[in-house]
């Protein structure tokens, strides 16, 4: 297998996949969204493979879908972005279908479209200086996965799509949003013990119990809550409104990095300061 910016690496029964876009905190653009909806395709029919591991390289997990791709694109327009979104659905639900379980291995950010990316996982094992959340809300934007209602439920579902705050991994892990929390430094032998346990269960029994249960949230609306919610999210997302015309303003003369701090200074406080959403 081969892949624009995913490091594919075996250990036994364990698959890893590891995100490598370290200079952009491994923001998810076309090109790696694409490398991680056919990786975990691919691996379905791997006999090898008992466990995939979706790590990220360099300091953080991922801050989220690349926004210097999406200005460089100038996308416009509801029905443009109803298609860009779509195929971020189709990414985040691939590995949901995976009949292979997926941990998502998470230290520092996992934001955005990365936050739903790995609650969309199985199981996420998070270091202690993980942080998840939505920011992407303050300036005019929105989830493309609409997981966390089913995940952490409606009140502090809510409380965290409407504000953009964040949450670190010991308040993810109490709101359900995370399995374990672990030392940095212990992060990729915790995961890997985990997943090595896993992978002792035989293949055809996962499968059969990933099913069933996918199929219980499945049976809640999920896919037909996510497929509304890209055409909500493509709405909003071409309305073009004025925190979205200042954050873009933002970006094209003074950087990304300006524009980040100016949508979360709003809220009293700057949350993110990578390059992504």
């Amino acid at each position: 297998m081969s892949y624009t910016h995913l490091l594919v690496e075996r250990d036994g029964p364990i698959l890893y996949l590891t995100m490598n876009r370290p200079e952009s905190l491994n923001a998810l653009n076309h090109a790696l969204v694409e490398d991680i909806r056919r990786a975990v395709i691919e691996v379905a029919d791997d006999a090898q493979t008992r466990v995939v591991v979706l790590a990220g390289a360099g300091r953080a997990w991922s801050a989220g879908y690349d926004l210097k791709e999406e200005a460089a694109e100038e996308i416009n327009g509801p029905v443009r972005w109803q298609q860009v979104l779509a195929e971020d659905v189709r990414m985040t639900l691939a590995v949901w279908d995976c009949p292979k379980p997926v941990i998502a291995q998470v230290h520092g950010y996992c934001l955005a479209g990365a936050c739903e990316l790995a609650a969309m996982c199985d199981i996420t094992v998070a270091s202690e200086d993980a942080i998840f959340g939505e920011p992407e809300i303050r300036y005019g934007s929105g989830p493309v996965s609409l997981i966390l209602p089913y995940l952490i439920g409606s009140k502090k579902a809510r409380e965290l799509l409407y504000t953009g705050d964040t949450v670190g991994a010991r308040e993810a892990l109490a709101l359900g949003l995370v399995n374990r929390v672990v030392p940095r430094d212990m992060l990729a032998l915790e995961t890997r013990a985990l997943a090595i346990k896993i992978a002792r269960t035989p293949p055809e029994i996962i499968k059969l119990t990933k099913g069933p249960i996918n199929r219980v949230f499945e049976l809640m609306g999920l896919r037909e809550a996510f497929a509304a919610n890209v055409d909500a999210s493509a709405m909003l997302n071409g309305a073009e409104l004025p925190e979205q015309r200042e954050f873009d303003r933002i970006a094209r003369e003074q950087g990304l990095k300006a524009a980040l701090a100016w949508r979360d200074s709003r809220f009293g406080e700057v949350l993110a300061r990578g390059a992504s959403s």
